[in-house]
């Protein structure tokens, strides 16, 4: 393996013609220039340059390293660029797994704080639930993931992911316009006992028939669905009612449906996942400062 430095010395060595002009040139001692040489020729095994007078004459080697030099040399200083780019944010990529509902609530502002502030990176995104999503971050297929987890039912996190909780999410009932409980601010599940129910994606509904057991009922799940648009549709077509949590009903699509807050209480926690190492990447410290604040602003809304 030939050092870069060694390989600047020696184009400067030819384009000059001579070590002391070569040392002129790069602000370094004869000397200098002559220990650089003796270095790289030990490291290709053979001479480079031969003495003829007072003069240099590059060896069969050295005329197959010059050919090469040009390209390495560029080479070099394109990976420099773009590594400096990475560094200072000009450029780079970061993938970013989330659950549907954070991905429709909370990526688009920190998408949109990242785009005005640093334009060249750019984000790749997967939709994934937990425990799924955090073995995507642990084994590197992402960089920063959203999940969550409810009380009782924590989900286990690999030891090497660092975890930033990003907000708390209130569960509500989607109810029909005209369900006699949508005039209340707030229902008690107890209340909706006998209604027949939507159910979601599977921590969700574990923790919705949990919910419902502490309340002593059993409900009646007429279907159950991971696509919280096809669940508001359900509940606007009289299906059924639907818990669902609060970041839902910001893309609350249909005038039909309501969301209310259920009683007694039941809040969500929603965090981001990162490899400890990744936190030294530009790109995805840059991503989970973006999410952490827009998880932020949500809360102060």
């Amino acid at each position: 393996m030939f050092d870069s430095r060694y390989i600047k010395t020696f184009h400067e060595v030819v384009r000059t013609g001579s070590y002391t002009a070569a040392a002129r040139s790069l602000g370094y001692t004869q000397p200098a220039v002559s220990q650089q040489m003796k270095a790289l020729e030990r490291d290709v095994g053979t001479a480079l340059f031969t003495r003829v007078g007072r003069g240099l004459r590059l060896t069969e080697a050295g005329q197959a390293l010059t050919r090469h030099t040009g390209a390495i040399l560029d080479s070099l200083a394109a990976a420099q660029q773009q590594i400096d780019a990475i560094a200072r944010l000009r450029s780079g990529r970061v993938r970013v797994c989330a659950f549907p509902s954070a991905g429709a609530t909370i990526l688009p502002d920190a998408m949109a704080r990242m785009a005005a502030e640093h334009p060249g990176i750019r984000v790749e995104l997967v939709e994934s639930e937990p425990p799924d999503s955090l073995r995507m971050v642990a084994r590197g297929e992402c960089d920063v993931t959203l999940a969550f987890s409810y009380p009782g039912l924590r989900v286990d996190v690999p030891d090497e992911l660092e975890e930033f909780k990003l907000l708390e999410d209130p569960l509500t009932v989607l109810l029909p316009t005209g369900h006699p409980l949508a005039r209340r601010k707030a229902v008690h599940l107890a209340d909706l006992a006998h209604e027949r129910w939507i159910a979601g994606c599977g921590r969700c509904r574990a923790n919705f028939l949990h919910a419902c057991a502490e309340e002593g009922f059993t409900p009646d799940v007429a279907c159950t669905t991971d696509d919280n648009l096809v669940m508001q549709s359900l509940v606007a077509a009289g299906v059924g009612i639907a818990m669902v949590p609060s970041l839902v009903l910001s893309f609350l699509c249909h005038a039909k449906v309501t969301g209310r807050i259920v009683e007694p209480h039941t809040r969500r926690q929603v965090y981001a996942y990162v490899l400890r190492d990744h936190l030294r990447i530009p790109a995805t410290s840059l991503a989970l400062d973006a999410i952490v604040a827009a998880a932020e602003a949500k809360v102060g809304c």
